[in-house]
């Protein structure tokens, strides 16, 4: 298999005899010194046995230069590792300047892909996930601007978020304590400040918007129906806890098993 590694091949100019520089998905090369052209078929005896290689290696650019698609983004790096592993039956400096080119259209998928990624992520208007999806690719066509953009709009969904993480935060510490007040018998001067300080840390957690913030929202949406039996049955019918809460948890239980359980209507 041809070596990344091996020096780049070094073809002259036959009027100045300065370096060429190689473009092979065009079939020509341009003197660095006086800027002539040539043909690396003329150059390269040889040069039709990349013929196949190299049309690959321009139809995965072709696919890249168009519209940010994850699946084209995938189509064209196979077609760059199929043109790579053409490369091996030709152990010489131009496969190996195939093979590095080749690499270079694989990295550049990779980049297409987040980058479309991030533009699907803003049309649906989640712009966390398209941020972190851009931010693997700064300087990639135009996601610093974008970047900036995503940014300021997760500010803005997070300020948004404000009103209602403080209401979803105050489940599991009202949770608390109660637990603490009726179990453990802590005052209530010492438990409502600790639900404070929890409820706080709850809020600021949903207002972050990530993967805790998830499992504490399921939480205290699971909580909130016990909590609000327990409450009317403890405090409104003044039910013993233990009974109440006991209650408060099987009832919204058994309900559901019922409704699963319930045979679907025949019309």
């Amino acid at each position: 298999m041809p070596d990344v590694n091996v020096a780049p091949a070094s073809l002259k100019c036959k009027i100045c005899g300065g370096d060429l520089v190689n473009h092979y998905l065009t079939g020509a090369c341009v003197c660095a010194h006086c800027g002539n052209k040539w043909s690396l078929q003329d150059l390269i005896p040889d040069y039709g046995k990349y013929t196949r290689v190299i049309d690959k290696m321009n139809q995965a650019q072709e696919l890249l230069n168009g519209k940010a698609d994850v699946a084209i983004a995938g189509q064209a790096q196979l077609m760059f590792k199929s043109a790579a592993l053409e490369c091996s039956a030709h152990p010489d400096a131009v496969s190996s300047d195939l093979m590095r080119m080749c690499q270079e259209g694989e990295e550049q998928a990779e980049k297409v892909k987040h980058y479309a990624k991030g533009q699907m992520y803003m049309e649906k208007k989640v712009f966390s996930r398209a941020l972190s999806e851009l931010e693997k690719i700064p300087g990639f066509r135009d996601t610093d601007e974008l970047i900036v953009t995503c940014k300021e709009q997760v500010v803005i969904e997070r300020k948004k978020r404000i009103p209602y993480a403080i209401v979803v935060s105050l489940i599991l510490p009202t949770i608390f304590c109660l637990f603490t007040k009726e179990k453990l018998g802590l005052p209530l001067t010492i438990g409502i400040p600790s639900a404070l300080i929890l409820a706080l840390g709850i809020a600021y957690a949903i207002y972050l918007n990530g993967t805790l913030a998830i499992l504490l929202q399921i939480l205290s949406f699971a909580s909130a129906i016990p909590l609000t039996i327990f409450l009317i049955l403890a405090y409104g019918f003044h039910m013993e806890t233990g009974p109440a809460a006991t209650t408060a948890i099987v009832a919204p239980i058994a309900v559901i098993v019922v409704l699963a359980l319930k045979p679907e209507r025949k019309e």
